[in-house]
């Protein structure tokens, strides 16, 4: 018997690995068809506008303070490293232009991103979540209303405006953090700081951070709900919805900051 069992080992690993992959793939189809509806589902933005308002105080507005608690330091941190890494071998005009670039392309962007998947895509799968399994998404159907066009969609287009808002908002913050510890840190003057944010500012840097958050607001909102409506297993899967949304979203986060930076900046 232990021989038998030792033969079945390798056939039981393969088909544990085929298993996995053909789930991948169902998942993956799965998340692209929910994408396709949500397109389809833009034509009723009008219709459903009050629902995109609702949603976009809450990713937006309320995410604002967490999002700004966290820039000022990343501003901080960033004058900190750049002051750092410049000693001694450039000017210190250099300071406020390193910075700038890297908040206004990388820092800003990407950080906001992952704060706010944090906070509104595990939020996003545990309500869609928790109506799955109450089974209030199928009383939306019975009564023939798109739960797409009516839960999905609003949070898909809040996520794809307010992302980019709360990274402006970020980026300035960040900027001023680093201006504080420019000036009362590193030793140099206000005017240097910001003749090297002045001087050195190319608008693409900034709308293509800003770009790139369009695809952050549209990942987070997209993983929350797609987690959410396929959440199954009462409140233990409600609790594994939001975290895988918050892990895909953060993946993909990263995945998407390559890809479009090396389309804009490349």
């Amino acid at each position: 018997m232990p021989s038998q069992n030792n033969n079945n080992y390798p056939a039981r690993v393969f088909a544990g690995i085929g298993q996995a992959t053909l789930d991948s793939f169902q998942e993956w189809g799965s998340a692209f068809y929910l994408f396709s509806r949500i397109i389809l589902s833009l034509r009723h933005v009008f219709r459903n506008f009050q629902l995109i308002l609702q949603q976009m105080m809450v990713m937006g507005v309320h995410s604002l303070p967490l999002v700004l608690f966290s820039a000022v330091f990343t501003g901080m941190v960033a004058a900190v490293q750049a002051a750092y890494q410049m000693q001694g071998l450039v000017p210190p005009i250099w300071l406020g232009t390193g910075i700038a670039r890297a908040v206004m392309i990388e820092l800003g962007p990407v950080l906001t991103a992952l704060v706010v998947a944090g906070r509104v895509g595990a939020g996003i799968a545990a309500e869609l979540g928790t109506m799955r399994v109450t089974e209030q998404i199928d009383a939306l159907e019975t009564m023939a209303i798109d739960p797409v066009s009516f839960l999905v969609m609003p949070r898909f287009v809040a996520g794809a405006v307010m992302v980019p808002v709360l990274t402006i908002f970020a980026n300035f913050v960040a900027l001023v953090g680093g201006w504080l510890v420019a000036v009362a840190s590193v030793g140099i003057s206000s005017q240097v700081y910001l003749d090297g944010l002045r001087f050195h500012f190319h608008t693409k840097d900034l709308m293509g951070g800003i770009v790139k958050s369009i695809f952050f607001g549209i990942i987070i909102a997209t993983s929350g709900c797609f987690h959410g409506f396929a959440t199954e297993g009462g409140a233990e899967g409600v609790g594994r919805a939001a975290t895988k949304a918050v892990v895909t979203a953060a993946v993909l986060i990263l995945i998407f900051d390559y890809i479009v930076s090396a389309w804009i900046f490349g």
